[in-house]
């Protein structure tokens, strides 16, 4: 998810120290809460293994520097996170913001995953597939259109971020189509089912066609100058969208 405001607030304390992990900075900045600090510790010890799921899907040439904040407040993270009504974000533990994107040199500008205060009391691996997800995000940024399709963008961070698991019985039923952009923009049970289907496209895209294929289709259909999805399904696929869909509902009634 890409917002971006700035965010200046007025109590802020030390993060621990910039450390140098698998080639890259890690700069944390707490702002401030109960928490934060803590959090922020927690963060930095997943930041090997998050670096590698990211590495092992996208590859390497992305940013060298990375920029985590913990919010001590909800409306610390929400100014973070671009405004909007408290419901909005109830559900959402991290979000991942840039001020701009100069694009002829590859350069996000401002970038940093801003971690809600909730997210202090998540389970260590949930903690770990958020930081994950948003680091995906974090290091496709440069690469990823402002109109791109989000339900795909944040598919395939999930692909990245979540380890495999069984589909529930009735994961056929939620296939009738492909999932949209507004299918996220409801907070509580939708948005969540959302996500799973975004997130079990993706994998059957990488079972289908390979890794290789799902990584080519975002480019294709998320990228700077992307076509739209059932183009990009066609080109990088050898497919159309109704024989897709077929596939994955297939898939998803193994």
């Amino acid at each position: 998810m890409i917002a971006g405001a700035a965010l200046l607030p007025a109590t802020r304390q030390p993060g621990p120290q910039p450390l140098v992990v698998a080639g890259r900075t890690i700069r944390l900045e707490n702002l401030g809460g109960p928490s934060t600090g803590s959090l922020l510790l927690r963060v930095a010890a997943d930041m090997g293994p998050a670096i590698d799921d990211v590495v092992t899907f996208w590859g390497a040439d992305w940013s060298r520097e990375i920029s985590v904040v913990a919010a001590g407040t909800d409306e610390q993270f929400r100014a973070a996170a671009g405004g909007g009504p408290a419901s909005q974000w109830t559900d959402i533990a991290a979000v991942t913001v840039v001020e701009r994107v100069d694009i002829a040199s590859r350069t996000a500008v401002d970038q940093r995953i801003v971690f809600a205060p909730g997210a202090a009391n998540m389970t260590a691996a949930a903690l770990r597939i958020v930081l994950s997800h948003e680091l995906f995000h974090y290091a496709a940024r440069v690469d990823t259109a402002t109109d791109a399709p989000r339900w795909l963008t944040e598919g395939v961070a999930d692909f990245v971020a979540r380890p495999r698991a069984a589909l529930p019985p009735d994961a056929a039923s939620a296939a009738a189509k492909l999932p949209s952009d507004s299918d996220l923009d409801t907070p509580g049970p939708q948005r969540s089912l959302a996500y799973d289907r975004a997130w079990w496209f993706t994998r059957f895209v990488a079972d289908a066609y390979g890794a290789a294929k799902l990584r080519a289709l975002y480019l294709a259909a998320c990228g700077i100058g992307h076509t739209d999805v059932p183009t990009a399904i066609r080109d990088v696929l050898g497919t159309d969208p109704a024989g897709l869909l077929v596939g994955w509902q297939r898939w998803l009634d193994r």
